[in-house]
Parts: C-alpha cells; sequence; structure tokens
C-alpha cells in the first residue's frame, strides 16, 4: 500500500472588501442573479456569474423543480448557458453566492459534486483554469484558481476511451 497526499490551494478573505475589485464585482453580479432564483422547496437561494474571455458577463440562478432531480443549480445554469451562447468564448471566473429564507448563510458556498464535474468538463475544454469564488451572505470569501482544487480526482473524458487490448 502506498499513501499519497493530494495538496489543494484555497485563499481566504476576512470578506469582500479584502478582495480585488473585479473580484467583488464578480461577486456583486452573483448576488444580483439570486433575484431570479426559484426555491421553493429548499428556500436556499443561489446565484453565479461566469465571466468569460470575451467580456461576457453570464448570470444563472438555482431552478427548482417538484420533481427534485428536474431542478438545476446556479453554476449549470450559468455554465451551460454560457456555452449554448458562446461556444468558443474561455469562462475566466465563476463567482458563486446563496442566500437561505430563515437563517443567514455565513461561509462559503461551494459547488456540489454535480457542477464541480460540469466546472471541470468546461475547465478540461477549454485548456484553460476557471478561478472560482464563493461566498455565503456574510464572512469569509473563498477563491481557487483551477477545479482540481475543488474536485481533485475528477473524472476525465480518457476514462471513456480506452480500450481493452489483446493479449
Amino acid at each position: 500500500m502506498k499513501i499519497r497526499n493530494i495538496k489543494i490551494e484555497i485563499e481566504e478573505y476576512e470578506n469582500t472588501d479584502s478582495l480585488p475589485k473585479q473580484d467583488r464585482e464578480m461577486l456583486t453580479s452573483a448576488t444580483q442573479a439570486i433575484d431570479g432564483s426559484y426555491a421553493p422547496y429548499s428556500e436556499f437561494h443561489v446565484g453565479a456569474a461566469a465571466l468569460l474571455d470575451n467580456g461576457e458577463l453570464i448570470l444563472g440562478s438555482n431552478q427548482e423543480n417538484a420533481a427534485y432531480p428536474s431542478g438545476l443549480c446556479a453554476e449549470r445554469v450559468t455554465l451551460f448557458y454560457a456555452k449554448s451562447q458562446f461556444p468558443d468564448a474561455v469562462v475566466k471566473t465563476l463567482a458563486v453566492t446563496a442566500k437561505a429564507d430563515h437563517y443567514e448563510i455565513d461561509h462559503p458556498i461551494t459547488p456540489c459534486g454535480a457542477c464541480r464535474q460540469v466546472i471541470a468538463e468546461v475547465q478540461n475544454r477549454q485548456e484553460e483554469k476557471i478561478r472560482v469564488i464563493m461566498k455565503g451572505e456574510t464572512g469569509k470569501v473563498q477563491v481557487v484558481n483551477g477545479i482540481e482544487h475543488l474536485l481533485p480526482l475528477m473524472f476525465r473524458e480518457e476514462k471513456l476511451k480506452r480500450s481493452r487490448s489483446k493479449k
């Protein structure tokens, strides 16, 4: 047996005031995107904003459905729209934030597993890292430079395209 260590790096800021200006603006846009959230079941509203290399800023929010698996997270709404409208554009930054109806979210909100895999697919496809900014309503902000810091053992396309060798 061999034990391997995986190193991830997360930038952590005390609050949004200590962020670079562009990151603050991204979080402001993600917060505005929350207004489009449809979350009557979880009462947990998420907004996301993606900055593309062509200057476009794409906003998205979570969209729930009574048949829970039919809903979609803000991150996937945002990235799917961005890539459908601007297929050749590179996603530079993705900001994510949330608010709840009955309590204050005082810690960074991280993408769910399905969203992490979608971010990984977009990043792998464009061959350029995506900066992911995460915050709650208040409190610290966390930033990673590349999805591998949120999904270190990601499933990759090459795992699908293998063949058995004949002996």
